[in-house]
C-alpha cells in the first residue's frame, strides 16, 4: 500500500512531479508546468517593475505630500487661466480677454507660421523620405547593403527633432528657418520608414507581371511596386504632416517661432490667462489639421465602410460620434 507525500502531492499540483504513465497525464503534467512558469515569470515581473518603479519616484523626486501642498496654488491658478466674468448675470469665462490678446499679438500670424514650418518642413523632407524607403526596402537593394539606409533612418530617428533644431544652430540660429530645416530631417526618418515597411508588404504578383515584359530596375520600382502602395503613401504623408503641426510647437518652445514661442514667452512671464488664449488656439489648430488628415486617409481607404461627409459635416457630428464611441457603439 502506497501513500503520496505532502512534497510530492505539493510538486504534481504545480506540474514538477511524475509524469505518470499515460499520454493524457503527461499532457496535464505538461500544461500544470507551463502554468507554473508563467505564474512564476508574471511575479517575477511583478517584483522587478515594482522596484523600478520606486526607483523611478525616488529619481525625479515625486511626493504625494507635495502634491497636496501644491494643489492649492494650482486652484488659485486656474482663476487666471479661466478668467470669470458674467453674462446677462450668468457666471463664465471671460472669452474676450483670450479675444483681444489674440488680436494684440497677432497669434493667427504665428499659427500661420507654426503651419508654415511644418508644411514646408514636410515637402522637403518627401524626396528624402521616399529615396530612403525605397533603396531600404530589400525588394530593391538586396541584403545586407540596404541595412546602410535602414542604418541611415535610424540613425534620423534616434536623433529628436528639437536635438536637430539645437544642431542646426550654426546654420541660421533658433529660428523657423533651422525649424524647417530639422523638420525636413526628422520627416526623412520617419517617413522613410514607413515607406519601407509597406513596401515589403506588397504583392509579388504585379512585379513579376512587369519584369516579364522586359522592364528594367526602375520601371519595375515605379510601376510595378509604387504603384501598389499610392494610397498608403500618400495616407502617411498626410499623417505625418499632423504629426509635423505638434513638432513645430514643440520647437517653438524652445524659441523657432510661432505659437510655442509665445506661448513660452507667457509662461517665463506667469501670465496665465495668455498662456490659457495659446493653448486654445493650439488645440483649434492641431484638432484642425488632424481632421483634415482623418479625411484624407479615410477617403483613401479602400474598404467600402467609408464615410463619404464633407469636412463641415464631419466636424458638427464629431461631438455625437466621440459619446457614441464612449457609449461602446458607432453609427
Amino acid at each position: 500500500m502506497s501513500s503520496e507525500s505532502p512534497d510530492g502531492g505539493l510538486a504534481a499540483y504545480f506540474g514538477f512531479g511524475g509524469t505518470g504513465g499515460s499520454p493524457a497525464e503527461e499532457k496535464l503534467t505538461d500544461m500544470k508546468r507551463r502554468k507554473t512558469i508563467r505564474r512564476l515569470w508574471t511575479g517575477l515581473g511583478i517584483v522587478v517593475g515594482s522596484i523600478l518603479f520606486n526607483y523611478s519616484l525616488g529619481v525625479v523626486g515625486f511626493s504625494l505630500g507635495e502634491l497636496f501642498t501644491q494643489i492649492p496654488f494650482f486652484i488659485e491658478a486656474l482663476g487666471e487661466y479661466f478668467p470669470p466674468t458674467t453674462y446677462y448675470g450668468v457666471p463664465f469665462v471671460d472669452v474676450m480677454q483670450y479675444v483681444e490678446f489674440i488680436r494684440a499679438e497677432n497669434l493667427i500670424q504665428a499659427s500661420i507660421v507654426t503651419v508654415s514650418i511644418a508644411f514646408a518642413g514636410s515637402i522637403l523632407g518627401l524626396p528624402l523620405a521616399l529615396f530612403f524607403g525605397v533603396m531600404a526596402s530589400e525588394r530593391v537593394v538586396p541584403y545586407p547593403f540596404n541595412f546602410l539606409f535602414r542604418g541611415t533612418m535610424s540613425f534620423i530617428r534616434a536623433i529628436p527633432a528639437l536635438v536637430w533644431v539645437l544642431i542646426l544652430i550654426p546654420l541660421g540660429g533658433v529660428s523657423p528657418f533651422t525649424a524647417t530645416l530639422a523638420i525636413m530631417i526628422d520627416t526623412a526618418g520617419y517617413l522613410g520608414r514607413l515607406f519601407t515597411d509597406e513596401l515589403e508588404e506588397i504583392a509579388d504578383g504585379p512585379i513579376e507581371g512587369i519584369r516579364s515584359t522586359g522592364a528594367n530596375k526602375p520601371q519595375i520600382v515605379s510601376f510595378g511596386m509604387l504603384s501598389q502602395v499610392f494610397r498608403q503613401f500618400i495616407a502617411w504623408i498626410a499623417f505625418d504632416l499632423e504629426h509635423n503641426v505638434r513638432v513645430a510647437i514643440g520647437l517653438g518652445l524652445i524659441g523657432a517661432g510661432g505659437l510655442g514661442l509665445e506661448l513660452d514667452i507667457q509662461r517665463k512671464t506667469f501670465n496665465y490667462t495668455e498662456m490659457m488664449a495659446c493653448i486654445i488656439l493650439i488645440l483649434l489648430l492641431a484638432g484642425s489639421v488632424e481632421l483634415l488628415s482623418q479625411r484624407v486617409r479615410s477617403y483613401l481607404r479602400d474598404d467600402e465602410d467609408v464615410e463619404t461627409t464633407g469636412l463641415l459635416t464631419a466636424v458638427l457630428r464629431a461631438p455625437k460620434k466621440i459619446l457614441a464611441s464612449t457609449a461602446g457603439r458607432r453609427e
